[in-house]
C-alpha cells in the first residue's frame, strides 16, 4: 500500500510531499500529542499542516485546507490532543471579514478511518463513511464565504455516543481555528453550529457545553437536525432491527467511557458477542448498517438483554447520555422527521422541551413527509439560510421559536432554488471544479473604537 509523509516543519507546519494514500492517525506522527501539551491551555494549537480535500477521497477539491493539533480536554477533565481540519474557499481573501461555521459530522463510528481528519484527506477512500457525503452539503458553506471547522469530536479513539467531551473537542477547534491566522478568523468572529444525527448530537453537546465551558466563546446560532435526544431509548429500539449496527457501534464505542458498562460485558457477554463488537469497531457506519441488520445483542448475552439492562449502573449510563440537562445560551432551530425510523420523534419532543425549560430560544420545525436520510440534504438551503440570519445579527423572531410541523421543508419556491444551487454545487465538485462564490457572507457591523 502506497502512502503520503507529511513532513513537519520548525513552524508546526506540514508539508505533504507525495499525493498518495494517507497514513491512518494511529501512525501518523501528527497526531501525537507533544510531551508538553497538557501544560497549554485548550484550543492551543500545537501543531498545523496543509492538506488536500478530496470528494469520497478521490475527486480533489478546490478549497484551502489545514488541520489543526491542538490541546482538549476529554469527558473526565484529562487533557488530551484532538484535531480539526479547516477549510477555506479556494479564492478566499485573507483580510475579509468571514464568519465560522462549527459542521458536526455524523462520524458514528468507532474505527478511525471515519475520524474527518482521515476522511476527508485525498487518498483516503472509506466507503460506508457519512463525512464523505456530508462533504456535498458543506461546500455550500464555503460558496457562501464562509470558514469551516470540522473537528474530530469523537476523539482519537472514536468514542461514538460518550456525553460532553464532544463538546469540549468542538469548542476547543473552534478556538484553535480563531487563533490560526492563515483563516483570517478574529476574537469577535460569528461562529454557528450545524449537526444532523449523530453530528446534531455532537453539535447538542457544544451548545450545551459552551456556557460552561467556553464562556468567552458567542456562538451565533446552531441548527441541529435530529439530534438523537435519548442515547439509551435509540439503543432499545434499534436493537435487533434494521438499524441494529448503530446499537453495536455505540456498545463497542462506549465500553471505553464506562467502566461499568466493561463490567457488564466481562461478565454477561459470549465469544460470539465479543467477535460482533470488534466486528462493529472496525466497520463504517453505512457498512455497519448492512452487514449488522438484525442482530439483537441479547443473543449474545447470557442473562435476558432486559435484566442486564436494569441495573442501576446501566440506568446512570442512559441518563448520563441524555441530552437537555444544560440549558444552551444561542438561538437554536431543531429540525425532525416526523416519522424518523431511526431517532424516535419523541426523543426530540423531550430535548426540546428540556431545552425550553431552562430558558432557551429554540425554533423546532417536523416534516411529515422526509425520513431520517433525505432531510439532511432537503433541509440544507433552510438550515444555512437560518444561520446566515443569525450570523447577520438579526434576531430570531417569537414566532420561529415555536413547535411547526409542516409536509415538508421545500414546501416553497425560495427552498427549490436552494436545491438547484445544491445541485450545482455537487456538480462542480464531482468534476473537481472550482465552487465559485454563491453569495457574499453578510457580518454585523463592527463598533468603531472610542476615541
Amino acid at each position: 500500500m502506497s502512502v503520503s509523509v507529511d513532513v513537519i516543519g520548525n513552524d508546526g507546519a506540514a508539508v505533504a510531499t507525495k499525493n498518495e494514500r494517507p497514513l491512518p492517525p494511529s501512525q501518523d506522527p501528527f497526531y501525537r500529542a507533544p510531551a508538553d501539551a497538557a501544560a497549554h491551555a485548550p484550543g492551543t494549537v500545537l501543531r498545523s499542516r496543509p492538506v488536500q480535500i478530496a470528494l469520497l477521497g478521490l475527486i480533489p477539491q478546490r478549497v484551502t485546507a489545514w488541520q489543526l493539533l491542538y490541546r482538549s480536554n476529554d469527558l473526565h477533565g484529562d487533557a488530551e490532543v484532538a484535531v480539526t481540519t479547516v477549510l477555506l474557499p479556494a479564492d478566499a481573501d485573507p483580510a475579509e471579514r468571514r464568519p465560522l461555521l462549527a459542521f458536526e459530522s455524523a462520524i458514528d463510528a468507532v474505527t478511525e478511518r471515519c475520524a474527518p481528519s482521515y476522511a476527508l484527506r485525498r487518498g483516503a477512500v472509506v466507503p460506508g463513511s457519512i463525512t464523505q457525503l456530508e462533504l456535498l452539503l458543506v461546500a455550500n458553506a464555503l460558496r457562501r464565504g464562509w470558514a469551516v471547522s470540522i473537528a474530530d469530536h469523537e476523539g482519537p479513539d472514536g468514542r461514538f455516543g460518550a456525553p460532553r467531551e464532544p463538546g469540549y473537542r468542538s469548542l476547543d477547534g473552534i478556538r484553535a481555528a480563531m487563533h490560526f491566522r492563515p483563516l483570517g478568523l478574529s476574537t469577535d468572529t460569528p461562529v454557528v453550529v450545524w449537526g444532523y444525527s449523530g453530528g446534531g448530537m455532537a453539535g447538542s453537546w457544544l451548545v450545551e457545553m459552551a456556557p460552561i465551558y467556553a464562556p468567552e466563546l458567542t456562538i451565533a446560532g446552531a441548527v441541529l437536525g435530529a439530534p438523537v435526544g435519548d442515547p439509551g431509548e435509540v439503543f432499545i429500539r434499534l436493537n435487533g432491527g434494521r438499524y441494529a449496527g448503530f446499537p453495536a457501534i455505540v456498545i463497542s464505542a462506549l465500553r471505553q467511557v464506562y467502566p461499568a458498562l466493561e463490567d457488564v460485558l466481562d461478565k454477561h457477554i459470549t465469544s460470539a458477542g465479543e467477535c460482533l463488537l470488534e466486528r462493529a469497531a472496525q466497520l463504517p457506519p453505512i457498512v455497519a448498517l448492512a452487514r449488522l441488520a438484525g442482530h439483537d445483542f441479547g443473543k449474545y448475552l447470557d442473562h435476558p438483554l432486559e435484566e442486564v439492562l436494569s441495573t442501576p449502573a446501566m440506568w446512570d449510563m442512559f441518563d448520563d447520555m441524555r441530552l437537555g440537562k444544560h440549558t444552551p445560551h444561542c438561538p437554536i432551530l431543531v429540525i425532525q422527521p416526523l416519522h424518523d425510523r431511526i431517532i424516535d420523534v419523541s426523543c426530540i419532543d423531550a430535548q426540546v422541551e428540556r431545552y425550553r425549560a431552562g430558558g432557551a430560544a429554540v425554533g423546532y420545525l417536523r416534516d411529515r413527509l422526509s425520513d431520517h436520510f433525505t432531510l439532511l440534504p432537503l433541509a440544507t438551503p433552510l438550515s444555512l439560510d437560518w444561520l446566515a440570519d443569525r450570523i447577520a445579527g438579526r434576531p430570531v423572531a417569537d414566532a420561529d421559536t415555536a413547535t411547526r410541523t409542516v409536509w415538508s421543508v421545500v414546501a416553497s419556491p425560495s427552498r427549490w432554488r436552494g436545491l438547484f444551487e445544491m445541485a450545482g454545487t455537487a456538480g462542480r465538485m464531482i468534476l473537481g471544479l472550482p465552487l465559485g462564490r454563491q453569495s457574499e457572507p453578510e457580518l454585523p457591523q463592527t463598533q468603531p473604537l472610542a476615541a
